[in-house]
């Protein structure tokens, strides 16, 4: 009787101690993450996304304490990775790394087998890439405006060479063709490596290619850089004026890179998802990282995204619409 009489004030103080923990363990919710994540790239190993998406995952690898994989997964045009991320479960450990690609399937393609805007939750904005156009040394033209001027007295004359229909490089010659209402003709190559060749060897006359990759061409003297296709300088090629610098407005086509999520996934998830994709390309040495490999780490809200991602489909829709051009 003394035993259960000195154990009844501890008895009552943990039962209301335990009558207590259910609701505040919910409101808390589920630990996150408790296992591996996956980060999907839908494009092969080797380019800019795949360096990116692999120092990306590293870094969030080491501030989840969770290994974060990298899943290559290349095909329809990029569009294999974002189906298959949109179809995985809403639980927050499937990410795909989506360039421009989400925004210009829309209007590209026909037929997709998800639909970018309803299936797949906006997450951040990882960073951009600077784009730059260049010409073959034998065209004669040094600025934008002369390479305008001279496309307009031969119209058709002047061919560009890009990384394949659809590509940032192609819809970005198209919107200088739209802009300045003058025809040049597209060569569509299997990848931008092939199409800087051609390029190179003077099969085509121009390209729109990223900074870091073009920038080491123009300093060696194989190609004539005519216009950054963004706000500022490349730091990659310095000597390149931007667009607007050479008096054309609306002339900004940057490659960017960005991740979402299956649609589903609870809010705190994605917040948590992008608090820390703020926190790692915040991050000194990630910063370096990419910086000397011209990548500008940029982040937003999944709002901004969300919105951000909506109106580049509408410019890049416009563009696309005006020019005929059907996905292949």
């Amino acid at each position: 009787m003394r035993i259960v009489a000195a154990l009844s004030p501890l008895l009552v103080a943990a039962l209301s101690f335990l009558t207590v923990l259910p609701p505040l363990a919910q409101a808390q919710g589920p630990a996150f993450p408790v296992r591996p994540l996956r980060l999907v790239l839908p494009f092969p190993p080797g380019g800019p996304t795949d360096m990116l998406g692999r120092a990306l995952a590293a870094r969030l690898g080491e501030q989840f304490g969770q290994p974060v994989t990298v899943d290559n997964r290349p095909g329809a045009g990029g569009n294999l990775g974002l189906e298959l991320t949109s179809k995985a479960p809403a639980d927050g450990y499937t990410m795909v790394l989506s360039s421009p690609l989400i925004s210009i399937s829309p209007s590209l393609y026909s037929k997709l087998n998800y639909d970018p805007f309803k299936d797949l939750a906006p997450v951040s904005l990882v960073a951009v890439i600077q784009n730059i156009l260049v010409v073959h040394p034998s065209v004669p033209a040094r600025t934008l405006p002369e390479l305008i001027k001279y496309a307009r007295a031969n119209p058709g004359k002047l061919n560009y060479s890009s990384g394949g229909v659809g590509t940032t490089g192609h819809l970005a010659a198209e919107l200088l063709n739209s802009l300045m209402k003058i025809r040049t003709v597209h060569v569509p190559y299997k990848g931008s490596a092939q199409a800087m060749v051609g390029l190179i060897s003077g099969e085509t006359d121009m390209l729109i290619m990223a900074a870091p990759v073009a920038g080491p061409h123009v300093k060696a003297g194989k190609l004539r850089g005519i216009a950054t296709l963004s706000e500022r300088r490349a730091p990659a090629a310095p000597g390149v004026p931007t667009a607007q610098e050479s008096g054309i407005q609306g002339f900004e086509v940057p490659i960017w890179y960005g991740v979402l999520a299956p649609t589903g996934v609870p809010r705190e998830i994605i917040a948590r998802l992008n608090a820390e994709i703020v926190k790692a390309m915040a991050s000194p040495d990630m910063r370096d990282k990419l910086s000397s490999a011209g990548i500008e780490p940029q982040t937003m809200s999944p709002e901004q995204f969300g919105e951000f991602i909506r109106s580049e489909a509408v410019r890049y829709g416009r563009v696309i619409r005006e020019a005929g051009i059907k996905g292949e």
